[in-house]
């Protein structure tokens, strides 16, 4: 038996910290024998405190990297933080310091926070997006977008959010068209903006045959979001000032091409200026610049109202020679197709809605096989089944499955169209009009033009000390030092790309800087991202699945196909954590009053305590409610453990062996798989039962002669092995005292053999016919054959069997024997 004080984790938590990092235990060597394992959550943004979300997520996150390393694996668990971006400049703005200031602040404080935690952190792989030697890489990978041609500069149309004054990607656009950020109404407006080619790789990011684990969920989303789209472009015409101009549509029902009774252009559309009529002009020019007011999700929102106005213009349908008025309307985005549609109001809703307040006729082109004709004026919807073509010409007759197919072929036959994929996903807007963000490596120069900074002249320093103008605009425009340089080509005065990268960016790549965070030369060295990339485990919000996951995603096959890559999927394995929720089972917000922050409740209970009970608090991707009462049962748990190796460590136990020590084995193994199982499946919450269970069980016997048992002390030994993961200070802390010099995290995870996780014996319930009469102990590998006779020989059994002649006896293993008998 040991003597120990009573447990106090601000004695054990802070001395066992510093002995970590003295012997710097979690670092991932790149030397290391053991197989290298890859874990990795989603870097947290400099905000100043850690609060309850970071808890939540973390302390499992945490649990997974330690059972790794316990299994074997040379564990890479690092940290960073996503530095750059709009929160911390307009908090610098609106404390009057400077950003850097403001961001190198907080991540001071939260590393802090982020030590009491007592997590595996690798701090020697630690980045910061901020910093130079960081984002000299982001503008070096910037540079290589630009060679490839996924790089480019245009002016058109962009999200602008007047509270941020800066774009935001379709993406940053919430569902009711404001900003995610600051709740702004987004509106549209037409800027020089730079762009990465996410288009390009629309159909190489639907395909997840090289990734091993995601959520379907998020597959999903991202395959929604990209949007693949099979159809036919079909060319319809006008005479425009004497000439035959043509304009495409791209269209998924070719097959309703003769039910085409108006066409409609997006407000932007070149051809609006052109074909506009005098008559209409006034009209056409009011509706146009009401629409550029408004955001792409208000324009294509199923429940806005239809409008509309006609242009006085008629193109050609070039399957049917008829003519087709033109009208312009707001649900028709630029972004999408050519930015023109036909119109079929028969088939397609929206169309439908938009004739019938129009006025626009309606003609039935497809007809459900069997179904009568009826007259489109008594309709109250659209018919958008599949059908046999109707009312189209050569085509009348045409069967559902033929239709499309026989459609494309006679307009490629014909020279005016052909079969094409669309996508909804537009590619990535990455400037910002901001000051805090990685600037943009170009210069604009009289004589060349746009010219990319030599790679041997990064980083582009961002300046350190600006002043913001009460506007809110960049200051970079106003910095002349920065603004003003001379052009890379030809010497000459040239000016700087003011504009900064959107933050998305930084942490499209982080993780692959991790692999070789100090290199000064290269972004990183191929040798040290083949024996650590691509990520083995992630774990983050499904918030991200359209933003950060498709955009890394895009990263990595752009820069496999560069050749600077050797895969093309960023991360195997994906997570998500569900939100941990206030007291009321409502999400946290000041505005609810109901936000936790966790340093109060380390100070009282211990990082240990906190740890568990976020881990227990429900299913990890489930989320659960932080109920500050429920602390204690954590508490108490911990400090039982701790009282139990106190009472019962002997140096020198018995070796004798007896049945309770048989049975504390079985449930030791048992304990072990049932642990190892629901760690391995990130179930945190039973696995800590399953341990509280244990607990239990130990502390029953304790008091017995089978506490003095090998089997027993090294049923303690399992005990603080399989909660070390959950547990870190504590049970590194009675690991030392029970004898050990090494640190239970580096021990090898408790191993279980398979037969001695099963029961000796189990309760047989005997039934007849159906209704139980006989309950008796048999052994766990007793026989059929051993059951039947067992139960057809029992007193109490045969007492209700009686007369009656035995027909059959039904036995489920483990479980039960029915005798099933008929009365004579």
């Amino acid at each position: 038996m040991i003597t120990h004080t009573k447990y106090d984790p601000k004695e054990i938590e802070g001395k066992w910290q510093a002995r970590w990092e003295a012997d710097q235990i979690y670092h991932a060597s790149d030397e290391s024998p053991k197989p290298n394992f890859y874990h990795l959550v989603m870097f947290p943004y400099p905000s100043g405190d850690l609060h309850m979300g970071h808890w939540y997520n973390y302390s499992p996150f945490d649990a997974y990297g330690r059972f790794k390393r316990m299994q074997g694996y040379n564990v890479m668990q690092p940290i960073g933080f996503d530095a750059f971006g709009l929160p911390a400049e307009n908090a610098a703005i609106k404390r009057g310091v400077q950003a850097r200031t403001w961001t190198l602040s907080n991540i001071e404080n939260m590393r802090k926070q982020l030590r009491a935690m007592g997590a595996q952190w690798d701090w020697q792989r630690e980045v910061i997006t901020c910093l130079p030697d960081y984002y000299k890489w982001t503008q070096w990978l910037f540079l290589q977008f630009y060679k490839k041609g996924l790089a480019y500069r245009t002016k058109a149309p962009a999200n602008w959010c007047p509270g941020c004054n800066t774009t935001l990607a379709n993406e940053q656009v919430l569902a009711d068209g404001t900003c995610e950020r600051c709740g702004s109404v987004v509106i549209r407006k037409e800027i020089d903006q730079w762009l990465l080619k996410i288009s390009a790789y629309a159909e190489r990011l639907l395909d997840f045959s090289e990734v091993v684990d995601w959520p379907e969920k998020t597959i999903t989303m991202q395959r929604n979001w990209i949007g693949r789209s099979e159809g036919a472009e079909i060319r319809f015409s006008a005479e425009i000032n004497g000439q035959i101009e043509e304009v495409p549509v791209f269209t998924t029902r070719p097959d309703t091409i003769y039910g085409v009774t108006f066409f409609v252009l997006a407000p932007e559309h070149p051809w609006v200026e052109k074909i506009t009529t005098p008559d209409q002009r006034a009209e056409v020019d009011a509706y146009v610049t009401q629409a550029r007011r408004m955001t792409e999700i208000e324009r294509m929102s199923t429940e806005k109202e239809k409008s509309g106005v006609f242009t006085g213009a008629y193109v050609t349908n070039p399957v049917s020679g008829e003519k087709i008025p033109v009208w312009i309307a707001d649900y028709v985005l630029m972004s999408y197709g050519a930015g023109a549609i036909m119109g079929v109001p028969a088939h397609d809703q929206r169309d439908f809605e938009f004739a019938r307040k129009f006025g626009i006729p309606i003609r039935e082109v497809i007809r459900t096989e069997g179904e009568e004709a009826t007259d489109p004026a008594t309709w109250t919807e659209a018919k958008e089944a599949l059908g046999v073509m109707v009312n189209s010409g050569p085509f009348d007759g045409t069967p559902g499955e033929e239709s499309k197919a026989r459609v494309i072929a006679y307009i490629e036959e014909k020279g005016i169209g052909h079969s094409k994929i669309n996508y909804r996903l537009r590619d990535w807007l990455i400037s910002r009009q901001r000051y805090w963000g990685a600037p943009i490596p170009i210069v604009y120069c009289p004589e060349h033009g746009t010219v990319p900074v030599p790679e041997d002249q990064l980083p582009v320093w961002l300046p350190e000390n600006v002043q913001f103008k009460a506007t809110g605009e960049s200051p970079l425009r106003y910095e002349p030092d920065f603004v003003n340089t001379t052009c890379p080509i030809c010497g000459g005065p040239a000016t700087r790309e003011a504009d900064t990268m959107d933050t998305f960016i930084d942490s499209s790549w982080y993780y692959l800087r991790y692999a070789d965070p100090h290199n000064e030369t290269a972004a990183w060295s191929p040798e040290k991202l083949q024996d650590w990339l691509p990520v083995n485990q992630y774990i983050g919000g499904v918030e991200h699945a359209i933003l950060h996951l498709l955009y890394s995603r895009f990263f990595v096959k752009a820069l496999h196909d560069m050749g600077h890559l050797n895969f093309d999927e960023p991360f195997q394995r994906l997570f998500h954590q569900g939100m941990v929720l206030g007291s009321d089972g409502q999400k946290m917000s000041k505005s609810r009053g109901n936000v936790e922050a966790p340093d109060k409740y380390v100070s009282k209970y211990g990082s240990d305590t906190v740890r568990c009970y976020m881990m227990f608090i429900g299913p990890f991707d489930a989320g659960g409610s932080f109920r500050a009462d429920n602390l204690e049962g954590i508490w108490r748990f911990l400090n039982r453990v701790w009282a139990l190796i106190g009472d019962t460590w002997i140096n020198t136990p018995s070796t004798k062996g007896s049945n309770e020590s048989k049975a504390i084995e079985r449930l030791r193994h048992k304990t072990i798989k049932r642990v190892t199982e629901d760690l391995s499946n990130f179930r945190f919450n039973t696995a800590l039962a399953a341990l509280m269970e244990f607990n239990n069980a130990l502390i029953k016997q304790q008091r017995d002669p089978v506490a003095q048992s090998a089997a027993y002390q090294e049923a303690l030994v399992t005990l603080l092995q399989l909660l070390a993961p959950f547990a870190p200070h504590i049970t590194d802390e009675l690991w030392q005292q029970i004898g050990h010099t090494d640190s239970i995290h580096t021990t090898e995870w408790p191993a279980y053999v398979e037969e001695l996780t099963q029961d000796e014996a189990f309760t047989l319930v005997v039934q007849v016919n159906g209704k139980v009469r006989e309950r008796m102990e048999v052994a766990a590998d007793i026989s059929e054959e051993e059951v039947r006779k067992l139960a057809l020989e029992n007193e109490r059994v045969q007492s209700f069997i009686g007369s009656a002649s035995v027909q059959k006896v039904i036995y489920i293993p483990g479980r039960l024997v029915n005798i099933v008998v008929r009365n004579a």
